[in-house]
This record gives structure tokens, C-alpha cells and sequence, in this order.
């Protein structure tokens, strides 16, 4: 819908899912032709297949882990579900994004809608939406064989910080059932940045394990389900005062399909779901602690959504409930040497429940026009159940309830208008999300972004904004050349962020000050983009793309975490079974930054990457081999979202392989 504009971006990027159009989309687990996809293929990690996407980018804390940004809004903004279901991470400095507890084995394809678009589970989506959809085996559909297997093995190797990737998945079709699963583990020591100078504290080690099974009740009725055991162990965060002992996640769901072959309605899902996200920080391999500290997290969310999908050749129509309750607790034990051990609640074990009804309808007006619009309204209670956590806030904020209640909504609009050679699509939106519970309830947060501990406010006003968004796209010498330009901006009421207080005294060492959560009276974020892709040759096609981006606060300061000027251009080879890829990407210097936030200038770079990939076919087997060279001149350089200016990588050379047999 609104962000429909992305989808324009690169048409070969557009999926139809239902006849409803998802703005972008990089594919995961198999090689699509003309679809966006890491060179690394399913041995990349998920950080990296989401760097693909144009409106992505990923804040890093150390080499595992990154966050999502999505229009230049972070995690608080973002709305990101697995198949549909609500999964909240459970560290307090979001060193375990959603993203993290999931591998490329598991997922078939990664799906983006930009800003107040949202998918129909979406929650507080103002900067957009993720959904990481699942790869199922599905049901045999062909009538030559009643039985269908494969194997997948892959293996992997990267030369900087010696990261090794093995993985294996078996699939088995029938007419009536399918079963599929497998096993991927990760290990990487610490990095070297550019020069060779080694990034310690960056290491980190991840296995996980995953199955799904589908069976046909009738030929209109289908049973699923889908295990994921996720665990990543000795993870490094150089940006961070503290490492990770251990990161675990169990996910589930259960979900009943009915189709119709005729008539106004198509299908009707409805999916219940439960996991349970671990997290254990440690610092006990840091040299020269100050003060040990014990910062566990934990994190419960149980939930359904109900899915009915119509068309009737005008109208493509969607209709979601969703509802889902969620507990976040965490907690922090010091150690101060020759003292008694002092203890705090971080979250106050928070139970949210949030229930609410999307819909939306794709209308045809023409052959050449289409009007989408979509709106979702939401109703969440959330209440603090451990009397400790709400008694120490309650000395900050005398007289605040136990309890509090929410209404929050999205409403949006969006028309396309095709002629002749080009595409023109605008669109419109209102939607507001809920404080998080950092942001309302949390105790003593310390940030190492800005060295500030951070007190959440529960007295905070929920946060609005208004998207306007549009796109041109234009086609030229018979779609050998394409052009796309396209642009977003969002206007915030009541926008959240932390604010210096100077009537509090840190806890944290070494810490600047406090913090407190507030709301400004407004803020301005808006996104510029241009793309063009040329087929110089039937054989050799050149790709670019410009990004701008900047946004300011109430007082006219820049807003922290904004991306600046970023440039991506690249020539791509293909001929047979080969395909390379020569590209370079960048950064201007960072002259907009935001140094009242406690953001620090960073400076201009560039670097070059080169990859290849030679695909073949041994009797009815398909074998794979990708290499490449990352950081070709190993530059030394950090990027706006590096967390505490880490440098990147310096060069990576790595190579890996994929092997598909088909009995």
C-alpha cells in the first residue's frame, strides 16, 4: 500500500502475495531469477541478506546481531514477525534482535513494507515493517511423482576472523503431507579491521535447529506447524561494556488453512503461536571490571492471528485479528568488591496484551490505476507485576498506576497510475504506535551510544505521525534502462526520545549522567532515493543507487542515527552458468549529525567488493560455488551505525558451496 512506492524501486524486486502487493523482497533460501539476494546465498547471514534490501540498514554492536533500521527508524518504530507471529527481544541494550533468532535455512524470503503500510500482524509499524516468511517443503502439486524429497548440504568459509558455516536440510512431499528440516551452525573468532589490527571481544558461535510438517486434512484443509530452537553462545559486542553468555530462543506455532476454489472468498488461516526468548549477559571475560554484574532477560510472548482473504477480480480484500500477550522481565545483580551484592529490576516483568482488526483493499479502478487502502486499530493493556520494579520507578513518577491502557491505529492510502513507459505512485498515512516498555518502564538503561543511563517515563503520550510518500519510475529504450525516484517523509507528534535530566545521578561507572524519556512536540524524518538500472549488454547490466536522508527535532538539532549521503553502484556479468558482480559502495562524510544526542561525526569511505558464482548440474544434482573478496583495498573505515564507531572489517575473502540432491 502506502510504500508502494518501494516496490517500484526495481520491479523484478515486487511479490504478489494474495494479489496484495509486498513493497520489497530478498530471497533467502534459493536463487530466483531477477530477485534481490546476498552473493553469498544461504550461507550469508540474515544481517546480510537484509543489507539487500534499499530502505534497510543495520545498526552493528559487534559482528552478530545487527538491528534493523527501516526509513532510518530503529527497533521502537519497526514492527518484525516470523510468519506472522509477534517475537520481542529480551536484552535491554537490543543486542538480540528478532532477526538474530532465526538462520537462512529457516526462511524462504524476507518481505519489507515501508512505513504505515505494515503487514496485518503489524504493530507500532511507523517506520515499516519486516516479515521473515518460513520456508515450507509444501504439498506435491505435479501428477508424475506422488513423492518428492531433496537434500541440502552447505558449507562455508570467510578468511577474516576465520568464520565457518556448516548447514544441512532434508525435505519430503507427498500429495497429502510434507516435512521439512535441518540443522546450521556458525563460528567466528575475533575480526581484523582495516590495516589488521584485530577487533576484540567480536567472536561468536550459533547453532540452530528447525522443522516444519504440513498435512491435507481434506483437498481444502491444511494442518501446519513449525518448531525453531535458536542458540548463540560467547558472542562479543565490542561497542558494549558487556559479552553475551547465551541467547536462546524456542519458537512454535500451530496453524489451520481453508481454501475456497470459488467465489469471492480465497482462503481463511488462523495461526496460533508461543515462544520464549532467553538472554544472559556477562562480563566476566572483560579485563579490569570495575563492578561484575549478573543482566539476565527474558522474554514470553503467546499468540493467535485469523486471516481471510477475498478478491472478486476489482477487489482484493484482507481481514486480520490478531491478538497477543507478551512478558518482559530483566533484572541486574552488582558485585561491588568488599560490599554486599545490589540487586535492581531493569523491566518489571511487563505483561502486555494487545488485540486489534486490520483491514484492507486493493481496488482496479482501471487497467492502468489502483487505489489501495489498509487501516488497523489496536487495543493494549500493559501491567507491571513485579512490586519492586514498579515501587523504585514509582520514586520518580509519585502516584503512577500499576497498570495502563492504549489505543493506538494506522490508516493509509495509495494510488498508482501507469502509462505507457512509466509508473507514478503517491500515497498518504496516519498511524501511531504505543511507548515500548524501555521506553515507559525501564530502570537504569545504561546506553554506551551517548554514556548515559536511562530511565523509562510511564507517563509518556502515545507517538503519531503523518507519511506522504511518492515514486516515478520510468522505463526507456525498450526496459533497457530504468529510473526510479522516490521519496518519504514523516511528520511526528509527540516523538520519543531520551532527554538529558539533570536532577539525577547515574548508577552506571564512568556514566555522563540520566536520561529520561519524554515526548518532543515534533520531529521530521524524510528518505530520498535514485535508482537506475542499465542492460549495457544482454550479458553485462550496471546498477546505482543514490540515498539521502535527514531529520530534526522540535528545536531544529538533528536527530541521531540518520543516514548520510550513501551511494551503491555496480556492474554485473553473467553468461551461462557464471555470474560476477564488481561494485562499490560509500558513505559522504557525516555533516548532519546528532551531536546534541551524543552522536559522534563520522567520516567519509569507500570500498570495493567482487564476487562470482559458478552453478552446475551433475546428473540431477545442482551444485553451487560462490567466492568473493570483501573490502577489496582494506580500508579501514566506520559507518554512522556502528555503535561506538567499531570499524568494519577489513578485507574478507571467502568462499562457500551449496549442493542440492534430488534422489
Amino acid at each position: 500500500m502506502i510504500a508502494l512506492a518501494l516496490s517500484i524501486l526495481l520491479s523484478t524486486d515486487t511479490l504478489a502475495t494474495s494479489s496484495h502487493l509486498i513493497d520489497e523482497v530478498v530471497v533467502v533460501s534459493a536463487a530466483t531469477e531477477g530477485r534481490k539476494r546476498s552473493a553469498k546465498g544461504q550461507v550469508a547471514s540474515i544481517d546480510e541478506h537484509l543489507a539487500e534490501l534499499s530502505h534497510v540498514n543495520l545498526v552493528r554492536r559487534g559482528s552478530y546481531a545487527w538491528e534493523p533500521v527501516v526509513n532510518n527508524m530503529a527497533t521502537e518504530r519497526v514492527s518484525t514477525t516470523i510468519d506472522g507471529m509477534k517475537i520481542f527481544y529480551a536484552c535491554t541494550d537490543k543486542m538480540d534482535p528478532v532477526t538474530s533468532y532465526v538462520e537462512s535455512s529457516n526462511l524462504q524470503s524476507i518481505l519489507l513494507n515501508s512505513g504505515l503500510n505494515g503487514n496485518p500482524q503489524s504493530t507500532g509499524n511507523i517506520g515499516g515493517s519486516l516479515d521473515l516468511k518460513l520456508r515450507k517443503a509444501g504439498f506435491v502439486t505435479s501428477n508424475l511423482s506422488p513423492l518428492t524429497s531433496h537434500l541440502n548440504v552447505d558449507a562455508g568459509y570467510e578468511s577474516n576472523g576465520h568464520l565457518q558455516v556448516y548447514g544441512a536440510d532434508v525435505a519430503v512431499s507427498s500429495r497429502r503431507f510434507y516435512t521439512n528440516g535441518g540443522f546450521f551452525f556458525r563460528h567466528a573468532d575475533n575480526y581484523k579491521e582495516g590495516g589488521g589490527r584485530k577487533v576484540q571481544f567480536s567472536q561468536f558461535q550459533k547453532v540452530n535447529a528447525f522443522a516444519n510438517a504440513g498435512v491435507k486434512l481434506t483437498t481444502r484443509d491444511v494442518l501446519e506447524g513449525t518448531f525453531i530452537f535458536d542458540r548463540a553462545t560467547d558472542v562479543g559486542y565490542p561497542a558494549l561494556n558487556m559479552d553475551v553468555a547465551k541467547a536462546e530462543a524456542f519458537i512454535t506455532s500451530l496453524s489451520y488453512r481453508h481454501s475456497w476454489y470459488e467465489g469471492f472468498l480465497n482462503s481463511w488461516e488462523t495461526k496460533a503461536y508461543y515462544n520464549h526468548i532467553t538472554h544472559i549477559m556477562d562480563d566476566t571475560k572483560r579485563p579490569d571490571v570495575e563492578i561484575h554484574m549478573d543482566m539476565p532477560g527474558k522474554s514470553w510472548t503467546s499468540g493467535l492471528y485469523s486471516l481471510v482473504s477475498a478478491s472478486n477480480g476489482r477487489h482484493d480484500v484482507q481481514a486480520n485479528y490478531d491478538l497477543y500477550y507478551n512478558r518482559l522481565f530483566a533484572d541486574m545483580t552488582m558485585y561491588p568488591g568488599g560490599a554486599a551484592p545490589m540487586y535492581m529490576v531493569t523491566w518489571p516483568d511487563v505483561g502486555t496484551l494487545n488485540t486489534g482488526l486490520a483491514l484492507s483493499d486493493l481496488v482496479s479502478l482501471t487497467d492502468n490505476q489502483s487505489l489501495k487502502v489498509s487501516t488497523k486499530l489496536a487495543f493494549q493493556t500493559q501491567r507491571l507485576n513485579n512490586d519492586e520494579g514498579y515501587h523504585a520507578l514509582e520514586v520518580f513518577f509519585p502516584g503512577m498506576k500499576q497498570s495502563y491502557q492504549q489505543v493506538t491505529g494506522r490508516i493509509a492510502a495509495n494510488y498508482q497510475f501507469s502509462l505507457f513507459n512509466s509508473q507514478l505512485s503517491i500515497g498518504a498515512g496516519w498511524g501511531s504506535r504505543a511507548p515500548t516498555v524501555t521506553e515507559a518502564y525501564g530502570y537504569y538503561l545504561n546506553n554506551t551510544f551517548d554514556q548515559y543511563d536511562y530511565i523509562g517515563n510511564p507517563r509518556l503520550k502515545n507517538e503519531s505521525a503523518i507519511e506522504l510518500n511518492g515514486n516515478y519510475k520510468l522505463s526507456l529504450f525498450n526496459s533497457q534502462l530504468s529510473i526510479s525516484l522516490d521519496a518519504n517523509a514523516f511528520f511526528f507528534s509527540n516523538y520519543i526520545i531520551g532527554q538529558f535530566e539533570t536532577r539525577l545521578s547515574p548508577m552506571t561507572v564512568d556514566a555522563e549522567g540520566v536520561k529520561v524519556y519524554y515526548n518532543l512536540d515534533h520531529a521530521t524524518i524524510v528518505n530520498t532515493s535514485f535508482t537506475t538500472d542499465w542492460k549495457l549488454f544482454p550479458w553485462l547490466t550496471w546498477n546505482t543507487r543514490l540515498a539521502y536522508a535527514v531529520g530534526r527535532d522540535d528545536q531544529g538539532d538533528q536527530l541521531p542515527l540518520i543516514s548520510p549521503f550513501a551511494y551503491t553502484s555496480g556492474l554485473t556479468f553473467a553468461y551461462k552458468r557464471f555470474q560476477g558482480k564488481v561494485e562499490v559502495r560509500g558513505n559522504s562524510k557525516q555533516v548532519n549529525y546528532g551531536k546534541k544526542y551524543g552522536e559522534t561525526r563520522t567520516p567519509a569511505w569507500a570500498i570495493g567488493n567482487i564476487s562470482g558464482q559458478y552453478m552446475l548440474s551433475i546428473a540431477a544434482h545442482d551444485l553451487t560455488l560462490r567466492a568473493g573478496v570483501e573490502n577489496l583495498f582494506d580500508k579501514r573505515y566506520t559507518t554512522y551505525a556502528d555503535w561506538c564507531d567499531i570499524p568494519q572489517k577489513g578485507r574478507n575473502v571467502y568462499v562457500n558451496v551449496s549442493l542440492r540432491l534430488t534422489p
